[in-house]
């Protein structure tokens, strides 16, 4: 095989499965495997053409008679926070987001596990063993970083003795146009804080101090319930036959 051959990617198709977003209805995905130094080239082309990534590999669904997933990003310069959106922001004021290097650690899976088993239980990911997770935040050739979100330490404590709690993370892509949050997940008894808006908040901000302009949501299902808060961020960008529109 000649190195052009090598360097051009080869896409596969899974088999049908339950739909995870919609009533009787399957999926299908086209995908593709992210590897070698071209990888975080590929992965910036794949993600701006509406595929998301998962380990190493980039998807996009690809089912039969159904076009429901939409790719869905944030221009962050244009973006209008709400007031219900303002007071999920203040209301996180006393956490601060630390970017860290993509190595995975227990303390995350174990928050990683307790989400799933208290919000997707029946979900695709219900089965990830620590294993799994390691693959999922380490085993990768791209730019990728976990960012995670603690309570600061209050001024009358010292340093030496605090030790914040893990409260949610983020695994994010820095592409060269924007963040693309891969996966999100968080404490789920503090449902006050809405810590999953919270932290779609802290990447526009983030981009907007990278001099990014887009953060990148993944998929929007019009009548899905698991993705009805992504219609609260506008304006926002979709992806259609034309390209990215706004909606």
């Amino acid at each position: 095989m000649t190195e052009q051959g090598r360097s051009v990617p080869q896409f596969y198709m899974t088999a049908p499965s339950p739909c995870p977003y919609l009533p009787d209805r399957e999926e299908r995905k086209l995908f593709t495997v992210l590897a070698g130094e071209d990888a975080a080239l590929l992965n910036n082309s794949l993600t701006k053409g509406g595929f998301r990534r998962s380990q190493n590999i980039a998807y996009q669904p690809a089912c039969k008679g159904c076009e429901a997933c939409i790719s869905v990003r944030l221009p962050v310069d244009d973006f209008n926070i709400s007031r219900n959106l303002r007071r999920v922001w203040k209301h996180n004021q006393d956490l601060d987001g630390k970017l860290c290097p993509p190595g995975p650690t227990s303390e995350q899976y174990a928050l990683f596990r307790d989400y799933l088993d208290s919000r997707h239980s029946d979900g695709g990911m219900a089965d990830m063993n620590v294993f799994d997770y390691m693959a999922m935040v380490g085993d990768t050739g791209i730019e990728t970083c976990i960012i995670e979100y603690r309570p600061r330490r209050p001024l009358d404590v010292e340093e030496q003795s605090y030790r914040p709690p893990l409260l949610a993370a983020a695994l994010t892509d820095v592409l060269d146009d924007g963040l693309s949050m891969v996966y999100s997940f968080y404490v789920t008894d503090e449902p006050g804080r809405s810590l999953g808006t919270y932290m779609i908040l802290d990447h526009i901000e983030r981009a907007r101090k990278m001099g990014l302009p887009f953060v990148y949501l993944g998929y929007f299902v019009e009548g899905s319930p698991k993705m009805h808060y992504k219609s609260r961020f506008i304006p926002q960008e979709r992806l259609g036959p034309n390209g990215w529109e706004r909606a």
